[in-house]
């Protein structure tokens, strides 16, 4: 009269969405059905916390769960197994090009260079009308501070004859 009572228990397959948690999965089911009125394909996807003992599975993988006791809040199925492992490219990483090298160590020293400008000029480098022209001059090409100094005054003593002559007008 021992006789083992089998539990018809419910079993899904899905994709693992998320696998931060310890022991834990969040396997994402996808299941269709027709409306009842237009007869038009619904798909409609439903999120299962599941029990994971061993962490075999992974984001991405395709597995099966299964209905069982709950084992915590929100966990009320466990993996059953790894259908199929997520696709990763395996790729032989390759040698960067000369020209990226190149390119990368140029804008470095570049970036270096306009460091060291800028702390000793004391600040960033501005024209006649307020703009920074300190990123669309390289170092070699900058004007010397006594350069911006002059031009500076003189349009001082430009903007002053104007005033004098709209003050004289009035």
């Amino acid at each position: 009269m021992a006789e083992e009572q089998v539990i018809n228990r419910k079993i899904r397959v899905g994709t693992v969405v998320s696998d931060i948690n310890d022991q834990t999965l969040v396997v994402e089911v996808e299941r269709a059905s027709r409306h009842r009125i237009y007869r038009k394909v619904i798909r409609r996807t439903k999120r299962y916390h599941v029990h994971d003992e061993q962490n075999t599975a992974t984001r991405g993988d395709f597995v099966s769960i299964e209905e069982c006791r709950p084992v915590s809040k929100l966990k009320r199925w466990r993996l059953v197994e790894v259908l199929t492992e997520r696709a990763v490219a395996e790729v032989a990483p390759e040698s960067i090009g000369q020209e990226v090298v190149d390119e990368v160590q140029r804008s470095a020293a570049r970036a270096v260079a306009e460091a060291e400008t800028s702390s000793t000029d004391g600040g960033a480098l501005v024209d006649n009308t307020g703009i920074d022209i300190t990123d669309s001059v390289t170092p070699d090409e900058m004007p010397a501070t006594e350069e911006l100094a002059e031009v500076s005054d003189s349009d001082e003593a430009v903007a002053a004859s104007e005033t004098e002559e709209e003050q004289k007008a009035d």
